[in-house]
Parts: structure tokens; sequence; C-alpha cells
């Protein structure tokens, strides 16, 4: 079977750059796309950018693996009860995109027998292509990477992420308990790109309340394969409910910020 894997991780890395050139051309002429808002929710915007470019990688996952099952941000669940599946988000970090800003990347994550087997996250503005097998270490580039040493909130910087679909009472506490502890945050809008800064120890962790499965698969498997640590988002029907997210540079952080989160439920 690591074979038939195999050939699915370099399938995943090939069509993300391939994908990454159509939505690159979409984000340099950005002016000319019409946005739209996903179920009336003024800040969850969409464009024919997200459509085309997963487009583009589900028809060339059709040709290549017609029988693989597929769940997709823009265009929903398709025969998820195949033993592999993909899980594609074409396009992370949409408001940065629409906006100009150059946090958004491409998350294509493989599923065998509901588990991730393979991920790949591709910052397209910076040209890396982070990925990973799972049993085979994580990447930049050709480069190997590793989580950061940190075993505290006030050894770097924490990655956070928060939607309107949750209350502000789910994420704000948590914040300001970071701030208490000598941490301190960032957010830049795209959590598939900034859970692959934890793998390549850019950050110590990440935190969102809610968030869905296309933008967490492909970075999960990045982090464990580069030494840190996630909570299981399969929980509840994580692959088509979301969950929440918590990533971390080392099992004494990952206990530290889970007992917070705890405190706050």
């Amino acid at each position: 079977m690591n074979v038939a894997i195999k050939e699915r991780y370099l399938f995943s890395k090939e069509i993300a750059k391939k994908a990454g050139e159509a939505a690159l051309n979409f984000y340099l002429n950005r002016d000319k796309l019409e946005i739209e808002c996903k179920k009336g929710e003024q800040q969850d915007l969409v464009s024919i950018a997200d459509k085309t470019v997963e487009n583009i990688i589900k028809e060339a996952l059709k040709e290549r693996f017609p029988d693989d099952g597929f769940l997709g941000e823009e265009s929903g669940a398709d025969h998820l009860e195949q033993q592999f599946c993909w899980v594609v988000d074409p396009i992370d970090g949409t408001s940065p995109f629409l906006y100009g800003l150059h946090a958004w990347c491409i998350s294509i994550a493989v599923l065998y027998k509901q588990e991730i087997v393979s991920g790949v996250v591709f910052d397209v503005q910076h040209n890396e292509l982070f990925h990973a097998m799972k049993g085979q270490g994580a990447f930049l580039n050709d480069k190997p990477i590793s989580t950061a040493s940190a075993v505290s909130l006030k050894e770097g910087l924490m990655g956070l992420g928060v939607s309107h679909r949750v209350h502000p009472s789910t994420f704000t506490p948590i914040m300001h308990q970071i701030l208490l502890d000598g941490g301190m945050f960032i957010r830049n809008g795209s959590g598939a790109l900034m859970l692959a800064y934890v793998a390549a120890g850019r950050l110590i962790g990440y935190f969102e309340p809610h968030i869905n499965a296309w933008d967490t698969f492909a970075a999960i498997l990045l982090i464990n394969e580069a030494g840190g640590k996630t909570n299981n988002f399969m929980e509840n029907d994580g692959l088509l409910k979301g969950n929440y997210i918590l990533a971390t540079s080392s099992e004494e952080l990952f206990n530290t910020l889970s007992h917070m989160r705890d405190s706050f439920s």
C-alpha cells in the first residue's frame, strides 16, 4: 500500500504547483474578480478563483485516480466511503488573497482508511512547498523540517485563528491567558499556512476554536511528521463538521494549552 500512497503523495506535489500557477494568475488580476459572501457571512468570502482552482485539482484527480473520494471546500463531498480520499482547500486565506496580502496557500491532503497519509501546503507567493508522507518526515521544498524546541509560551510566537462561526467567548479568554503567561501571537488569515509554520519551527503552536478539515488535514500530518503534537481532529465527525485545532511544538506546550482550553470550555 505504500506504493499507492507514495503515488498520490508525489501527484499532490505536482498538482499543487499546477494549481498554484492558476491561483497566482487570479491573484495578480484580482481586481477583475467577482466576490461573493458565503451563506450571507460578510467575512466568509469566495470568488471564481477558489472555484476554478479546486476544479483544476478535482479534474486532475478524476483522471489519475478515478475511484478515489473527494472533499473540497467549494464542491463538497464525493464518495467519502472510498479507501482513499482527497481533502482539498484550493485557496486557504481567501480574504488575504482578495485583499492583496500574501497569507494564502493551497492545501491538499490524502486519507487512507480515514487516516491522513499525505499532506501538501503550497505557499505560492513564496514558492514554499511544505510536504509530508506518513512515516517519512516533513519537508519544505527539499529540506527536512522540524518543530521548534519551545516548551513554554515565552519561547516563541503562537498562531491564533478565529471565525464568526463561533462566539468570541470561545477564543478571547485563551488569547488573554496567552498574553498573561508572557506569550505573543499572530493571525495572518490562513490556518493552513500558520499550521505549516508550526511544522517548520516558525511558530511554536496554533489554536483555533473551530476550523474545517480542508484547512487542517495536510498541515496536521506535517506537524506530526515534524515532531509536534496535535489534537485528534477526527473526533466528533471532524471530517465533515470541523473541530477545534490545537497544534504545538512539544508535548509540554500541548498540555499547557490543552489545560487552558479546557478551563475556558
